[in-house]
């Protein structure tokens, strides 16, 4: 080789080398969002989910687009869209995928066992077999539970408190949010809790927003209704509170979202702390953690908010008990 083109070579070796490491430092890890659409959230990567989500990130020292990079991939309320919005987030390689809530966990889990995946908001894992344990999680998953089947008792502990002389409960819920042994412990319980508080139960499933108006119009003598735990029913929850008012029926949930819409009370843990709470998760496997062994998170927070404005157009009166133990009373 002669002289000059040695020179030329190794001059472009040299030249290619720190072009080369530094394309390499410059790949950002990559989060897979992939959201049920039910939490507001928006193509644009907006909305109370994914902000809940950046602020994690950000108490852990990552902002999107500097050190840490983000893929949305949103159902919009339809389930029936999640596993191929998983498989997109799977074809795109991404370090981890976050799946908010049980639909888009089971999706992810379908299309990947592989990829890490974190999980906030799910209603019984172990039940919907999406972990071993919540203790040893023992596969690509793991995140947070926000205690679907364990808090309906409570739930209706609240109602009878808040109207004594309720005798009658209808319950709303959605077979297919959950897996089939999770819908059996979440009906077990829910009946065993009823016939403790003295309450007959009236059962009304739904299985689409196109059934609300036929279940409604079955309620018979209804003094309150309790709304389990469904994306599904979440999404449609505007919808609800106004089939409620017209009955009307003083209504019992999961979330606040539900008496900010005209529901009279609401008791869980907020699905936006577990969310933010999970981007710890996200930054320990970043860091070499394996999600087999992050034990699936359980809150210790729950907040009690109720809706006075409500209670006055249905003509009840809240115990001032009930009221002193409230996180949030809307006037």
């Amino acid at each position: 080789m002669r002289r000059r083109e040695f020179i030329r070579l190794a001059g472009s070796v040299a030249l290619g080398w720190p072009l080369a490491a530094s394309a390499q430092q410059a790949r950002l890890p990559l989060i897979g969002y992939l959201g049920t659409g039910a939490l507001g959230e928006t193509p644009e990567s907006g909305g109370p989910g994914p902000n809940a989500f950046r602020q994690g990130l950000r108490e852990h020292g990552y902002v999107e687009g500097q050190n840490i990079a983000i893929e949305y991939r949103l159902a919009g309320g339809k389930m029936e869209q999640l596993p191929g919005l998983a498989a997109e987030l799977v074809r795109l390689n991404v370090d981890i995928i976050f799946a908010v809530a049980t639909p888009a966990a089971r999706a992810a889990r379908q299309a990947t066992a592989s990829i890490p995946i974190v999980a906030p908001n799910m209603g019984d894992p172990v039940a919907d077999g999406l972990v071993a344990s919540l203790a040893r999680p023992g596969a690509n998953i793991t995140g947070s539970t926000f205690l679907g089947p364990e808090l309906v008792p409570k739930r209706l502990e609240l109602l009878k408190e808040a109207i004594p002389n309720a005798s009658r409960v209808a319950l709303l819920w959605h077979p297919g949010a959950y897996g089939e042994r999770t819908a059996r412990d979440m009906l077990t319980q829910a009946e065993a809790a009823a016939r403790s508080q003295g309450l007959q139960v009236q059962l009304l499933e739904v299985h689409s927003a196109a059934e609300f108006d036929r279940a409604f119009a079955t309620i018979t003598q209804a003094d309150a209704l309790l709304i389990f735990p469904s994306v599904m029913l979440f999404v449609e929850r505007g919808r609800i509170a106004k089939l409620a008012e017209k009955s009307p029926l003083p209504t019992i949930s999961v979330g606040r979202e539900f008496v900010e819409l005209g529901g009279l009370i609401s008791y869980g843990p907020s699905i936006y702390d577990l969310i933010r709470r999970a981007a710890d998760y996200v930054d320990r496997i970043l860091k070499g953690a394996k999600p087999a062994d992050l034990p699936v998170e359980q809150p210790t927070k729950f907040e009690l908010v109720i809706n006075l404005r409500t209670a006055r157009v249905l003509g009840l009166t809240i115990p001032p008990a009930l009221l002193a133990r409230a996180d949030e009373v809307i006037e």
